[in-house]
């Protein structure tokens, strides 16, 4: 196995999601509430942090909610969100878009719904997508191979740093 390399300390990190959260602000200034999706896992500690820097910034409602998916196989279970997102503001958060696989999928449950608007955050987003997702809102983005994997490390409720294997 490779040795990890850290590609994103905590303090870059935090500059990046304060970025992030400003951004989403920028594309939704005119909200009054909006609703953030983040993926199990890291996916819905980065949407918690993102929630809180925003909430900090403006004055708009953030609600966060879970969306449970098998990212390896995600048609083996359903997709299960905790939220009706009719005529609401989204944005899909996930810690890492691989592939767009899990993010383009993860989009289903949500359409189940008319939303108003949906906007895709991720921070990390490594450039090999095998399917049609482009996120908006991006901390980091890196080259990488096929082979390598980005990995998002958090301590609780904390990220921490983001490796390359």
């Amino acid at each position: 196995m490779k040795d990890k390399v850290l590609i994103l300390d905590k303090d870059r990190i935090d500059k990046k999601m304060q970025r992030m959260a400003f951004q989403i602000w920028e594309h939704n200034s005119h909200e009054k509430a909006i609703h953030f999706v983040g993926i199990n896992g890291t996916g819905i500690t980065v949407a918690n942090n993102l929630a809180a820097r925003l909430q900090s910034i403006s004055n708009i409602h953030v609600t966060v909610h879970k969306l449970s998916i098998n990212k390896k196989r995600p048609l083996a279970e359903k997709a299960v969100l905790d939220a009706a997102l009719d005529n609401e503001a989204v944005v899909l958060i996930d810690d890492v878009a691989n592939s767009g696989k899990t993010l383009l999928y993860a989009m289903k449950p949500i359409l189940a719904f008319e939303p108003k608007k949906i906007m895709v955050a991720v921070l990390v987003d490594r450039k090999h997508k095998s399917f049609p997702i482009s996120p908006d809102i991006v901390g980091h983005s890196v080259a990488t191979t096929l082979q390598d994997h980005i990995e998002v490390a958090c301590e609780g409720s904390e990220i921490i740093g983001a490796y390359l294997q």
